[in-house]
């Protein structure tokens, strides 16, 4: 069972500021900011919404099918995604453009400021569900506006199931919109921040979003995450991480959880459980695609966190 994952695919280049911004930025003189930091460590991570869920997918057991516009400089990327075994089939490269890629220079404070270039990311349009096959289930993950929504109809028009993530592209879209998306999707998927923007753009309660949707799951960081469907409400619980080392990615874990559930037919409560052990096991992890656990280990961490196992 093949998912079609429509996102971006992106470097991360996360520097360290080790002092605070607030000591170098003279607050009467932001009108003619010129300062610059000396960041001693940095790292470079592989990104993008499609990348990290393919990723978390692919150490599922999933069949993963990132679809993404790529630069000249994607070389590294393309071969660690086929080191993985994740298909490059659907990934467009665009000559003479650079790969989307976020500078992020964080400060001891925890204070970031974050540069974005978008890069081919721009034209994501070019790509189409329509040209691939034998995907049974999709997701429109943060894109360029135009990608998304044109992904997003295709997958209704051609009866391929799929979910909704907003994300990152959240200020992309107005009420109208929004309300287009909730009604060709499946599934809605959202943390709890971009949840309220959702409602206050549409105007619509909980309950009007949810009676769209077969599901629609908010997320809520260490607090859990709450399974709307039919009218009915379940707290999804968290499962405990070995260590709390950086939350990036864990979004995009929680979210390879629940398609493997749907793919496999797992019920929702059950798809939600394997993506709170997904974002668990991220966590504990610098970068989003640096933790490694076998099919094994994820389903004995499930079991210890639930009573139960996933897999039949």
């Amino acid at each position: 069972m093949s998912a079609l994952i429509c996102g971006s695919l992106a470097y991360d280049t996360i520097m360290v500021f080790p002092e605070r911004f607030k000591d170098h930025i003279l607050p009467d003189q932001v009108h003619i900011l010129n300062v610059a930091f000396v960041v001693p460590e940095m790292r470079r991570q592989f990104g993008g919404v499609a990348g990290n869920i393919a990723y978390n997918l692919k150490m599922l057991g999933g069949d993963p099918y990132p679809m993404a516009t790529v630069g000249d400089d994607f070389g590294p990327y393309m071969r660690r995604l086929k080191s993985l075994g994740i298909s490059t089939r659907y990934i467009r490269h665009l000559e003479g453009e650079f790969t989307p890629q976020a500078f992020i220079t964080t400060d001891v404070d925890d204070n970031q400021i974050t540069a974005f270039h978008p890069g081919a990311m721009q034209e994501s349009y070019l790509n189409k569900v329509e040209d691939t096959e034998g995907m049974t289930l999709g997701i429109v993950a943060p894109d360029s506006r135009k990608a998304m929504l044109q992904h997003s109809r295709d997958f209704e028009r051609l009866g391929i199931p799929h979910i909704f993530d907003p994300g990152q592209a959240m200020t992309l879209f107005d009420g109208d919109d929004l309300k287009t998306f909730i009604k060709q999707a499946n599934w809605l998927v959202a943390n709890d921040y971009e949840f309220q923007l959702i409602r206050d753009r549409t105007g619509l309660s909980d309950a009007e979003i949810a009676g769209q949707l077969e599901a629609l799951i908010i997320t809520k960081g260490g607090e859990g995450s709450r399974l709307i469907t039919n009218g009915d409400e379940e707290l999804i619980e968290t499962v405990t991480p070995t260590a709390v080392e950086d939350p990036t990615g864990c979004g995009d874990a929680y979210r390879s959880g629940l398609i493997y559930g749907l793919q496999n037919n797992l019920d929702l409560i059950t798809c939600c459980r394997i993506g709170s052990v997904m974002g668990a096991l991220k966590v504990a992890v610098q970068g989003p695609q640096n933790h490694e656990h076998t099919l094994d280990e994820i389903e004995e961490r499930f079991k210890k966190a639930f009573g139960y196992s996933f897999i039949g």
